[in-house]
Order: C-alpha cells, then structure tokens, then sequence
C-alpha cells in the first residue's frame, strides 16, 4: 500500500520546516509558494535559502508554484499568514479530493468576519474536512530536528489520531485534542501579548514586570477563550500556556521583537521592518471581539493602543499599574 501524499501551501520557514519533518511518513510532497521565483530557487538549490537557510530538502519535497498540486494530496498544510488564508482557500475550491483534509497552521484572527482559520476554511470549504495545528514551535527548531511537541485539533478525535500519526516524527510529537476552538484563540491571542512582553523587556522594565505581564496575558487569554467555550485543559496546554510562554520569551519570535523595538523608541511602523506579525494584525480584531463578549483585555488593549500610536508606551504602563485593585483571577 502506498503512503499518502501531502501539499504544503506556504514556502515561509515554517511551511518549509514542516514539510520536512512530514517527509517519513509520506510518499510525496508539494511546497507550494505564491511567488514563482521562489519555487524555482527552491527547486535548484533544495533548500530555502532565503526562508529556512541551513536545512537541506527532503528528497520527496517538490517545490512549486502550481496551485494544482492539491489536486493529488491527501492532506494539505495552510501555512500561509493568517489573512490570506481565505484567498488561497478559494484557489482550492474545484481542486480538492472530498476526502482530503485541510490543515491550517496560520495561529490568528480574519479582520472582517473575527473568524478563527478552521472558520475561513468552513466559510469557504465547507464540506471539506478540517483540522488546525497549533503550538510552541519555532520553524529553525523543527528544521534543525530539535524536540518539539504541539497540539492538533480536530472535531471529530479519530481524524485527529489519523494526522497525528502521519505528521509525527522522532523529533515532532504530537497531542491530539477535539478543542478547535481552544487551540485557535491560544495561538491567536498570545501573538498580541508577545508584543507587550517584548514591550517590557526593550524598555528595560526587568524579569520581574515580564512574570506578572506573562502571568496577567494569561488571565486574558482564559477569560477570553472560555467565554467563548473552549476548554480550560486546552489552555493550560501545549496551544495555550505553552505557546504563550515560548513566544513570549524570545528574539525568535517576530511578535516579541516587535515589541522589544517599540520598548527601545522605535515608532510602530519602523520597528515592523516590513516583515510580517501576526499580533499586529490580530490585535484589533481580538480587542473588538473581546469587547462584544463583555469581556476585559487591558494587555491586549494597550498594545493595540501603542500600535495604532494612540498613546506612548510610558503612558500605557502607567495605566495598567494604575488599575483599580482586584483579586487575583
């Protein structure tokens, strides 16, 4: 019996390190970029060079920029940012087998609608099986085969074993879970409190503002998801808890150091450097959303403030160390 074969719609780090790590289990794999010339220098020099340096192809991957590649996969990896997800989920509508699930590994929330990535591909795929990934990962640590463990959800639990089994590796583990909701809004809502965290540590406040700003973003992060039902397991786990920690703490994260800059005075717009954070565009989307479920997010509101320039980021700590006392919870 021959192996599945997977499409992998994203040619950034991650896509490409994940592609990768999937290679054991399947017999062919598609990386598919947007911009032919990337596909191309992929092909040429099996690598990607410009995204994911240093970690050699696996001999099944082909990269290519022919959208039609899905027309034979048994699975398919989104990998693209978060708001281009429903566009390139369009481009699939025709192409996909009835059986052939989608994936999506974009961690935020449509500007728009306020959906969650499972929610654009149900919007615009609707019979199409789904599932999402989600966890603390850094693309430069799958690639190099570093330990790595995250969450994969799926609403029905026996598909979520089925993936789990054929995406696995010796170095990639992971934990299946029927919470879609809760595994999206934690991948989603601590790349806006990264931002804050990063924040705190540019503007050289020390580690102590970085536990209780970590410690609160969480507080955040639960009132918000279990507002709206997911599970508290789910983000005491590897998607929530987790993944706020990891991205939370690091240079590697682009959230993170997005923050650090602004901490530093640099202006919103500079300190961006052109490259893609997701908090930046998720941190509208979360607050409103937030705010039509009566629920309070100051975090998430101040970076969103800093972001927009509507206040400096003196004025922003001094307002949420001003708030009225409360206990704890």
């Amino acid at each position: 019996m021959s192996r599945p074969t997977l499409a992998v719609l994203g040619a950034g780090a991650w896509g490409t390190a994940l592609a990768n790590m999937a290679a054991r289990h399947h017999e062919k794999i598609w990386i598919w970029a947007h911009e032919p010339w990337l596909a191309a220098a992929m092909r040429d020099a099996r690598e990607n060079v410009d995204r994911l340096p240093g970690v050699r192809l696996a001999d099944c991957i082909e990269p290519t920029d022919d959208i039609d590649c899905v027309r034979d996969a048994d699975h398919i990896l989104m990998v693209t940012p978060a708001q281009v997800v429903r566009s390139v989920s369009v481009l699939l509508k025709g192409r996909l087998r009835p059986d052939s699930v989608v994936v999506s590994c974009a961690k935020g929330i449509e500007r728009g609608t306020g959906l969650y990535m499972r929610e654009v591909l149900a919007d615009v795929l609707p019979d199409q099986p789904a599932a999402a990934l989600s966890g603390p990962s850094f693309a430069e640590d799958v690639g190099r085969g570093l330990p790595t463990a995250v969450t994969l959800a799926a609403d029905r639990i026996e598909l979520a074993e089925m993936l789990c089994a054929r995406l696995a590796s010796p170095h990639f583990r992971l934990y299946r879970s029927s919470d879609l909701k809760g595994v999206e809004i934690g991948g989603a809502v601590k790349n806006v409190l990264a931002i804050a965290c990063g924040v705190t540590m540019g503007r050289g406040l020390g580690a102590s503002a970085h536990a209780a700003l970590l410690a609160r973003g969480f507080a955040e992060l639960m009132r918000f998801a279990l507002a709206q039902g997911a599970k508290a397991e789910t983000l005491m786990g590897l998607s929530g808890l987790g993944d706020l920690a990891l991205t939370c703490s690091s240079p590697q994260s682009r959230n993170y150091s997005l923050g650090f800059a602004i901490g530093q005075g640099e202006k919103p717009q500079v300190a961006g450097r052109g490259a893609l954070t997701e908090g930046a565009w998720t941190a509208p989307v979360l607050t409103a959303k937030a705010r039509s479920l009566g629920v309070e997010m100051p975090i998430a509101e101040a970076v969103q403030a800093i972001l927009e320039e509507r206040t400096e980021v003196a004025d922003a700590i001094g307002a949420l160390m001003s708030r009225p006392f409360k206990a704890e919870g």
